[in-house]
């Protein structure tokens, strides 16, 4: 499996029992709430767009924004690849797969990620596509923005 066959899929009840299965690295698991919260959330909220993220047939991780239509800002504050599918490149297709997705909305210009300043390997992660540091917000959390190029014939 190569990280260009990452897709992302809409969360449904047939794969929320594996998205509810993946784990980090026990290293890891201060950095990202627990994907039974972001699954919570994502049935409270209304503006949440939870994903999954495949490999092929097989489930390898998760993630959620929102994209408010009165808002010309996505925050991406979910993201997460299960420990077994670390390091082949699966979080940097899947991070290009809902840029792509959430470019193609239309009315976004900047998305936002929020992670732990410790988080070397989310830093290194964002940095490579694009996203600039703006500082800590009221969490302590590490807030990076990244301009979207403006979309042309429109």
């Amino acid at each position: 499996m190569t990280a260009g066959e990452i897709r992302l899929v809409f969360l449904t009840e047939a794969n929320r029992a594996s998205v509810a299965s993946l784990e980090l690295a026990p290293e890891q698991r201060d950095f990202v709430a627990s994907n039974a919260e972001s699954l919570d959330e994502a049935d409270l909220d209304e503006d949440a767009r939870p994903r999954v993220v495949m490999a092929g047939d097989r489930v390898v991780g998760f993630l959620m924004y929102d994209a408010p239509l009165d808002d010309d800002e996505a925050r991406i504050y979910r993201f997460m690849i299960d420990r077994a599918s670390q390091g082949k490149g699966y979080g940097k297709a899947a991070l290009r797969e809902v840029l792509g997705e959430i470019g193609g909305l239309g009315h976004i210009r900047h998305v936002s990620i929020c992670y732990e300043p410790e988080n070397e390997a989310a830093r290194q992660l964002y940095r490579a596509a694009g996203f600039v540091e703006e500082g800590l917000d009221e969490d302590g959390e590490m807030i990076a923005d990244l301009a979207l190029a403006a979309s042309t014939g429109r």
